[in-house]
């Protein structure tokens, strides 16, 4: 078993400041290192224009660009490294897992990827320019891998495939900009259906009023519908599927079988590792690192690392009155000696 962590970062202010304290904290970090040699391996030379990043950007969330524009300035790197790093626009993504389960005033989601990714931060930003507040874990520093906003709106993704790429935005920045700028599902929708999409992805996403959304999106089309469980699977879009979909039927038939009315049923069928949902498939880029859970009405999160594991309770309603998290860090642990980008040396892809 592999001890692990994610730093909890808390912020008031704009975002070009966060962008520069966020820059400040990874100066000279295991995560920047790893990353700078992540790229030499699996990606070509980034070549998107700096004024085509920013439109799109900009189109949605304004603020985003300028927390780019923040981490370029404490960083001290050109903006084209910034954006390949943190855009979050026009990069390829691995394939992944993940998986979600919603209910009465919860939204569970288990998180399923490489910990070679996994950069161990989870960060409560609370803008004082633009956009609404955010509590949730962070992908590629200015993504979101899953969160929920200061209206109580939660959104999640789950991986369909890579195939045929579109101009257009990778999940986790597709998730911080739907949090950043929607109150509602309503608007997470109406932004999902507008925002290009990189690749082949279900965003799942649920409010206050208990209504869950499973929104199908590829670079070819985009399909609403209802449902308070997904995978890795379209429903509507057989045609984007992958050709292997055993192991999203199997967790899928295996969320049903748990029956979870409450929210700690919920996490239980989704983190014990004898429940069939929780993965350990960690060298297939499918091992669960986290389980996220959110409590709209309540205005709580609770969140763990690693599988078999009690939940750390956050209080998001009261850090957005000004109470700040008294804890640094959560910690948990991870049946992998893979290493994790943000605690190893030697995270990159040209280790094995």
């Amino acid at each position: 078993m592999k001890k692990i962590h994610s730093d909890i970062v808390q912020f008031r202010g704009t975002h070009y400041d966060f962008g520069y304290k966020q820059g400040e904290l990874l100066k000279d970090s295991l995560t920047v290192k790893n990353r700078e040699k992540q790229w030499k391996v699996r990606i070509p030379r980034f070549t998107v224009e700096e004024e085509e990043v920013k439109a799109a950007i900009t189109k949605f969330a304004p603020g985003v660009w300028a927390e780019l524009e923040g981490l370029r300035d404490s960083l001290g790197w050109p903006m084209e490294r910034v954006m390949k790093e943190f855009g979050g626009y026009r990069v390829n993504y691995q394939k992944s897992g993940c998986s979600i389960l919603t209910g009465k005033d919860f939204f569970v989601r288990n998180y399923d990827y490489q910990p070679k990714t996994y950069e161990g931060r989870y960060v409560f930003f609370q803008p004082t320019d633009q956009g609404y507040a955010i509590a949730g874990p962070t992908q590629r520093i200015t993504g979101r891998m899953d969160g929920m906003n200061e209206k109580g709106l939660v959104l999640g993704y789950n991986f369909m495939h890579r195939k045929k790429p579109g101009l257009g935005f990778i999940c986790c920045m597709i998730g911080r900009l739907i949090l950043e700028s929607c109150a509602d599902v309503a608007d997470a929708i109406a932004m999902l259906k507008e925002i290009p999409h990189r690749h082949s992805f279900s965003y799942i996403v649920y409010d206050r009023s208990g209504q869950t959304y499973v929104v199908e999106a590829s670079p070819r089309g985009v399909e609403v519908r209802q449902s308070a469980m997904c995978t890795n699977h379209f429903e509507i879009m057989k045609n984007e599927n992958r050709n292997h979909l055993a192991d999203s039927y199997k967790r899928m038939d295996a969320i049903e079988r748990g029956d979870a009315k409450q929210a700690y049923e919920a996490f239980r069928v989704m983190n014990d590792t004898d429940k069939g949902v929780f993965s350990k498939k960690y060298k297939s880029w499918a091992g669960t690192i986290h389980t996220s859970v959110y409590l709209p009405h309540q205005m709580k999160t609770w969140f763990a690392l690693g599988g078999d594991q009690e939940p750390t309770e956050l209080d998001f309603g009261k850090w957005l009155k000004g109470e700040d998290i008294e804890m640094a860090h959560i910690t948990g642990e991870v049946d992998t000696d893979i290493p994790f980008v943000h605690i190893d040396n030697g995270a990159h892809f040209s280790s094995r």
